[in-house]
């Protein structure tokens, strides 16, 4: 049995990178999903490679702006009707700016059912600071803050908050950003940039996903309000 036969999850920012890769590895393990994104491209090409990966529960697709109350309780509303109260173990896997409003939304259905599991992205800089971003790192060290003391609080209801802190893993948003900045040795420019990385390499998005799967999975129930590094081990040189 795969570790999410009869559970549901939750995915924004499902249209591309990490939470597309998310996506791709809870299928496989079995997951109902609910795809969020504003972009109905990026969910077309995520509920085709969901399906390639040949995932055995159903899919809900929602375009929604993360950052609107209204739209959150959209997802959450699908997501009860298309999968049920009883069995609806949802998830928050990658969220940014709405990740409040979406965590108010669905902690009160999984305070209804007793149970559930949500990870917040945040990043390595939620941790530590990032020199030049500091709109960026006071929003993620946000994420961590609100992770922690909510863990605290809804810990009692079988619930489980943690969030991921992600360093320079090579999305396709990553890559973009490297093409513009060296052109054609755009290789050599994220070599350069990873150098100072114990690993020196970038992560990849298989790899979050395997980390997100194993905190929304019931190998991880006693996981509560932690925030975890997956940056190759940067984080320790700070």
């Amino acid at each position: 049995m795969a570790r999410f036969d009869g559970k549901t999850v939750i995915i924004t920012g499902a249209g591309s990178g990490l939470g597309q890769a998310d996506a791709v590895r809870l299928a496989q393990e079995g997951a109902n999903l609910v795809l969020v994104d504003m972009s109905e491209e990026g969910l077309a090409q995520t509920k085709q490679q969901v399906a390639d990966a040949g995932g055995t529960g159903g899919v809900e697709v929602v375009t929604a702006n993360v950052t609107k109350s209204a739209d959150v309780q959209k997802y959450v509303d699908a997501s009860v009707e298309a999968f049920g109260d009883e069995e609806f173990a949802k998830v928050v896997a990658v969220n940014l700016t709405g990740v409040f409003a979406g965590m108010a939304a669905v902690l009160k259905q999984m305070r209804k059912q007793g149970s559930g599991s949500i990870v917040n992205t945040a990043s390595v800089g939620g941790i530590r600071g990032v020199g030049n971003q500091s709109g960026y790192a006071a929003s993620k060290h946000g994420v961590v803050g609100l992770t922690r003391n909510s863990a605290r609080e809804y810990g009692e209801h079988g619930i489980s908050i943690n969030a991921i802190a992600p360093g320079a893993i090579m999305t396709a948003m990553v890559e973009g950003s490297l093409r513009q900045l060296g052109g054609d040795n755009w290789e050599e420019a994220g070599r350069e940039f990873v150098s100072v990385n114990p690993m020196k390499r970038f992560g990849k998005p298989e790899e979050v996903a395997a980390l997100v799967a194993f905190l929304l999975s019931d190998d991880s129930k006693f996981i509560n309000g932690t925030v975890i590094p997956i940056d190759g081990g940067q984080h320790a040189m700070y």
